[in-house]
């Protein structure tokens, strides 16, 4: 059984740079995305009820490249990394192949986008 999260408007889920070996599902509320511009922070995106968080440095292992805040009281299904590991071990390793090509493609044109 997964655990469950709740966190409250206004409260820091996670923040760009730290590292984690986890992913969120959102399945309650509303997220706000941030990346740092300067010396301060500016809303990128949104995360609705039944999007994922915090999935890219779930998957490559590499920093957080957004912070995520709350905007109104949320709860959230915490998906450990080793039970995804499990899964993803099953599954035939073209798989595997897909998700870091995306992952790849993503992060590089994460670099490119100027906030």
């Amino acid at each position: 059984m997964s655990e469950s999260l709740e966190v409250k408007a206004e409260e820091f889920l996670v923040r760009e740079g730290e590292e984690s070996a986890q992913m969120y599902f959102l399945q309650e509320g509303t997220m706000a995305v941030f990346k740092i511009k300067g010396d301060r922070e500016q809303q990128v995106g949104t995360i609705y009820a039944g999007e994922l968080v915090g999935e890219m440095s779930f998957l490559d292992k590499q920093p957080r490249s957004a912070s995520v805040k709350a905007v109104s009281d949320c709860k959230l299904t915490v998906i450990p990394h080793d039970k995804f590991e499990k899964f993803l071990d099953k599954q035939p390793s073209w798989y595997r192949a897909l998700i870091n090509t995306l992952l790849d493609r993503l992060r590089r044109a994460n670099a490119r986008i100027k906030v």
